[in-house]
């Protein structure tokens, strides 16, 4: 039935350009971070998967999705955030009743050129802001033109996926540190803004048990992706417990290969089967599979 599906708060597509070739497409484009992240290294598998359009459909089909939320990445050069979101909005008119999309945009260019592109992408139907990263390339998401843009963001009434990386994950290439306290003191100082931090927060959605942290952190919702990947299965339960079911988005962080022992192709099916088998009760399992997203994102 419209309006309770399940709702992948948290999936990127790339489209053949980038698929054909990724090193060699991250180094054209001047993205040396992505590349590092997509690129194999010696003994070491690499994790990320390819799907356009056509194949996430189907696989959301086959898993029972019934709509998907694009999330752009935090890519280093503007060019490359303007490029993205166009393809986004192509998707979104090719299949409004199945995508809604999220925009990114690269503070470093100056926080007018990326507002500027925040206006055209939400009169390309854009409904949000992410996947961001403002550490990525040195700076801060306390920086000044930073603030400006989620400034920005909070007037157009857009909700902001933040990637966070848990401190106590392991190295790999292209891993962005992502200071924990930084996270806090934004949600402190910009109490208006809709973070969805992504990958559980880093972990931050287990110091929400602080009160004073909870207090900064209340408005904050938090996605499931790449859980495969970083925690136990047992984090679902634990997390609702902590912070309660209507604050958990379900991510799956499609098309990357988060059972790499298990996959050589992008799949729903399994993450999903995941969240199936958690101890929740129907409720709970209900908002994180969907009602959450539906509440933070608008979507009816």
């Amino acid at each position: 039935m419209a309006g309770s599906g399940i709702i992948d708060a948290h999936v990127h597509l790339y489209p053949s350009e980038v698929s054909a070739d990724p090193a060699r497409w991250a180094a054209h484009r001047h993205e040396p971070l992505w590349g590092a992240l997509v690129t194999p290294q010696p003994g070491r598998r690499v994790q990320q998967g390819w799907a356009d359009a056509d194949r996430l459909l189907r696989d959301m089909d086959a898993a029972g999705v019934e709509r998907a939320v694009l999330l752009g990445w935090y890519w280093q050069r503007h060019e490359t955030c303007v490029w993205h979101n166009r393809i986004y909005a192509e998707c979104v008119r090719a299949h409004p009743d199945r995508f809604s999309a999220f925009a990114t945009v690269q503070a470093a260019a100056g926080a007018d050129v990326a507002i500027r592109e925040m206006n055209r992408a939400r009169d390309d139907g854009l409904v949000g802001l992410g996947e961001l990263c403002p550490w990525s390339g040195g700076g801060s998401a306390l920086d000044e033109d930073w603030q400006a843009v989620l400034a920005h963001a909070v007037a157009l009434g857009w909700p902001v996926n933040l990637h966070v990386t848990d401190p106590a994950s392991r190295l790999f290439p292209g891993r962005v540190v992502t200071p924990l306290e930084d996270v806090v003191t934004l949600a402190r100082q910009q109490p208006g803004l809709r973070l969805i931090l992504a990958h559980w927060g880093g972990g931050l959605v287990f110091h929400e048990l602080n009160a004073h942290a909870r207090q900064a952190l209340q408005n904050c919702v938090y996605d499931t992706a790449a859980t495969p990947l970083l925690y136990d299965p047992a984090i679902y339960a634990a997390a609702v417990r902590a912070v309660g079911a209507e604050r958990i988005l379900f991510g799956s962080d499609y098309p990357l290969m988060v059972f790499p022992r298990e996959q050589s192709e992008p799949d729903l099916t399994r993450v999903l089967a995941q969240v199936r088998a958690a101890s929740l009760d129907d409720a709970a399992r209900a908002a994180v599979l969907g009602g959450s997203a539906r509440r933070t994102m608008g979507i009816v």
